[in-house]
Formats: C-alpha cells, sequence, structure tokens
C-alpha cells in the first residue's frame, strides 16, 4: 500500500488495518512452524534406514531384488551322473532281441545275447472322459395301474452331468493351482476334452460348499483341542473389499478363515471359548491373550533387531540380535538334547536377557521401541526351550499362507463371500490332508464324498 493512500485513512482506519495485518502475521507465523516442524520431521527421516524384507514384515516380493555379480564363467567340473530308478511295476514290458547279426547275418538266439540295457519309456495315454449314459426307463404296472420308473443307478444321480471325480479336479485345478474359470474351461476342453461353461464351474464350486464346510468343522475342532496353536494373518480381497485370512495351525490340523475385520474377535470367535496351553505368534496385538501363555515368533524379533542396528543402535540391537540366534541354535538341537540340558540353557538366555534389558535406554527410535516392548513381553520369549512342542517361530503359518497369497495375486480375490467360504474350506483340507500324508486331490475327493480327512488316532 502505498503513502498517499494511508495518509488518507483515519486513526481508526489505520488501527484495524494493523490489528488486522497483526492478525495476518500470527496466522503466517504459526503456518511457518508448523512447516518447519514437518521439515524437521522428513528431515529426520532421511537418516532412518528403508523398511526390507530382511528388517520387516515386507513380503519378499517388496524387496528389492539386487543384480547377481558378474563373475567369470568357471569351468563346470563333472559329477558321476545319476540315473532315473526304473519303475518296480511297468504296465507292459518290449523284450528287444536280435534275430541275426547286422554286422554277418549270422543268426542269433537268446543264449548268444546274455546281457541286458533296460530303460524306462514314459507317456500318457490319450485322455478322453467317460461318458456314461443312463436310460432310466417309466411304464404303467399292469396290476395296479400306477406310472413307475425305475431308480437311478448307485453313484450315477440325475441333475448336473459331472461325476465326483472330475468336480474334485477341477476344484482342485482352481483353488491349489490358481486356474481362473476362463482358463479352465480352455484347459478342461482342450487337455481333457470335457466341454464345460464358466457358469458350470462356479455350480461346482456352490455345490461343493456344504461337504467342504462339514468336512472343514472336525478340522476346526482338531485346532482347538490342540495344546500349542500357532496363528497369523494376510490380507484377501472379497467382493471389491479388503478382508483378511486367518490361519491357525495345530498339531494334527490346519484351519483357514476369511473374515472381514483383524481384530482379536475373528479368533475368539473361532476359538469358542477354547484356551491353548501357548500361543504361538507375531507381536500384532490382535494375536494377544488367546493363550494362556505366549511365544513370540523370534524370526519377527530377528529382523526387528537388524533393523535397529541399520538405524544405528550399537548397544542394545546387536547384543539383543546374539542372544536371539544363541536361542534359535538351541532350540534347533532340541532332540539331541536332555531336559536338564534344556533347563541349563534356559536360565543362562534368561540371565544374558537380564543383563541386556538393565542396561540403559537405547538413543535410535527403532532400538528404544524394541526395549520397551522386551521389557513388557521378556516372558513370552524363551518358553520354547523347555516345552519341546512350541516352535520358536510361527514359520510353518506363514508358510500354510503363502499359497493363499499366490492365489490371491493371481486371480484378485473373490467375487461374493461364498466364494471365500468355499476357497478357506478347501485349504483347511489340503492344509490338514497334507499333514496326513494325503495329497491335496486326494483329500478333496475325501471331503467330497463325505469321508474324514484326517486320520484316526
Amino acid at each position: 500500500m502505498k503513502r498517499e493512500t494511508l495518509l488518507t485513512f483515519s486513526k481508526e482506519s489505520l488501527v484495524d488495518l494493523v490489528l488486522a495485518q497483526q492478525a495476518q502475521i500470527d496466522r503466517l507465523m504459526a503456518e511457518v512452524a508448523r512447516l518447519s516442524a514437518r521439515v524437521r520431521e522428513l528431515e529426520a527421516k532421511l537418516n532412518v534406514p528403508p523398511k526390507t524384507p530382511d528388517n520387516s514384515s515386507l513380503p519378499p516380493s517388496k524387496g528389492q531384488k539386487p543384480d547377481l555379480p558378474k563373475e567369470r564363467k568357471k569351468r563346470r567340473h563333472s559329477h558321476p551322473g545319476v540315473a532315473r530308478a526304473l519303475a518296480e511295476n511297468p504296465d507292459r514290458i518290449i523284450d528287444a532281441r536280435l534275430t541275426a547279426c547286422p554286422h554277418c547275418a549270422h543268426a542269433l538266439g537268446a543264449a548268444d545275447q546274455p546281457e541286458v540295457h533296460a530303460y524306462d519309456h514314459i507317456d500318457l495315454p490319450p485322455i478322453k472322459p467317460i461318458i456314461t449314459r443312463i436310460n432310466r426307463y417309466h411304464g404303467d404296472c399292469p396290476c395296479c395301474g400306477r406310472h413307475v420308473g425305475a431308480p437311478h443307478p448307485e453313484g450315477f444321480p440325475p441333475g448336473s452331468p459331472f461325476g465326483p471325480e472330475l468336480c474334485a479336479l477341477i476344484i482342485h485345478l482352481h483353488i491349489t493351482q490358481a486356474i481362473s474359470f476362463e482358463r479352465l474351461v480352455i484347459m478342461m476342453d482342450e487337455v481333457f476334452g470335457v466341454t464345460i461353461s464358466e457358469g458350470a464351474i462356479a455350480n461346482i464350486l456352490a455345490r461343493a460348499e456344504a461337504p467342504l464346510m462339514a468336512a472343514a468343522e472336525p478340522i476346526a475342532q482338531a485346532v482347538r483341542e490342540s495344546p500349542v496353536i500357532g496363528s497369523d494373518e494376510t490380507s484377501a480381497r472379497v467382493g471389491g473389499s479388503n478382508w483378511w485370512q486367518w490361519v491357525l495351525l495345530g498339531s494334527t490340523a490346519i484351519c483357514h478363515v476369511i473374515a472381514d475385520t483383524r481384530a482379536a474377535s475373528v479368533v475368539a470367535d473361532f476359538l469358542n471359548g477354547a484356551q491353548p496351553e501357548v500361543w504361538v505368534a507375531d507381536r500384532y496385538g490382535g494375536q494377544n491373550g488367546h493363550g494362556a501363555v505366549r511365544q513370540i515368533c523370534l524370526a519377527h524379533l530377528l529382523r526387528d533387531a537388524k533393523y535397529a542396528i541399520e538405524d544405528g543402535d550399537d548397544g542394545f540391537a546387536p547384543g539383543f540380535r546374539w542372544l536371539l540366534l544363541r536361542a534359535v541354535a538351541i532350540g534347533k538341537r532340541r532332540g539331541e538334547l536332555k531336559d536338564t540340558t534344556l533347563a541349563n540353557h534356559h536360565r543362562d538366555l534368561e540371565k544374558r536377557l537380564d543383563r541386556l534389558l538393565s542396561g540403559p535406554m537405547p538413543e535410535r527410535p527403532a532400538a528404544r521401541r524394541l526395549f520397551r516392548a522386551m521389557r513388557r513381553d521378556r516372558a513370552d520369549l524363551f518358553r520354547f526351550v523347555t516345552r519341546r512342542d512350541v516352535p520358536y517361530t510361527n514359520n510353518a503359518c506363514e508358510r500354510a499362507l503363502r499359497p493363499s497369497v499366490i492365489f490371491r495375486k493371481v486371480t484378485g480375490g473373490f467375487r461374493a463371500e461364498w466364494g471365500a467360504k468355499v476357497y478357506a474350506a478347501a485349504a483347511s483340507i489340503i492344509a490338514t490332508g497334507r499333514l496326513h500324508g494325503r495329497s491335496a486331490l486326494a483329500a478333496l475327493k475325501a471331503a467330497l464324498a463325505g469321508e474324514p480327512v484326517m486320520q484316526s488316532a
């Protein structure tokens, strides 16, 4: 504003102008203070190490794959060859013998050819469906005059033309191999010679819901009755929304649950009042409080300790990581150690942990968070040392979820809630069947036939 303009203002107008400008200055100063604090926060993050699969819970797919070093090719040393073992019971045997010498045409008999070079030739027969036509005859009874019809033969019910073997194969290919409906239609036609539509595949899965859910219930009950339960969770897509897939793993069964929440209520509803002796999981809050005691996954803690070291801590985090590695080494040797030796190892680990936690509070934020958490949860670190049935990681749960993660990435998830329920039941049946020495297809066939998936004790 120019001086000439200000000279035309009255005293009251000048006062109002100064007050308005002062208010604006105050607002701008507050904004400058906020932005300065944000700049300091962002500058502090510049010195924070990035999260990677090695120092956090990021999945391996999120990590940057480094280029392999370009080394000079080394001369390859040959090794003794290993031939494929011959089949014990071949379907047919062809004896190839000479009738005459190819050089001089002298006649040869079996006694002249005592040496045998045997090898197998493996191939597939032509794949074609077996189509059975059922003719059910009807007519009028000459005696009572009523119209009667022949019952359908056992194993050939009317309705869907697709038999149980074909239905089990389609479910197996869709769930375990993540083959979409569209690709299944092509595969069934080109490989198996079966003409089927996407709608028919959806109907097969819908009809399988009842027997699969019935077969999954004893599996869930077996997990509830297990003294040690491990658990983990991963994201799922259902009807275009973000859901969560939980896995609960016992000694004889593995159960999958897909729910619209990641809250602890999912586990509480599943347990239905049951409480295992030990709960094995990571430090996520929804995994707490479900067992009488807890065993924290040491693999997660090792990654947290590595991140704290990369963040600049050179006191607590290195010592804590070394202690965890020592505990893991003891856990791997539990099978060859006596109970008294394990008890001594447990006392030694606790003493070493006491010395670490009695030290000063770390200065770096990542190490400080880990230090405080271990002071709170220290009782849940080494329960596995003296209890042989408790694992020191929940890696088994992560492996059980891996097929579902691949399925989600390949298919994009489920269009409807019933599809998620069918998948969770089938995943439970397949994983539990493998625990009992059954293939995925064999476990699905048993479930669809109403037979138990788990072997009785």
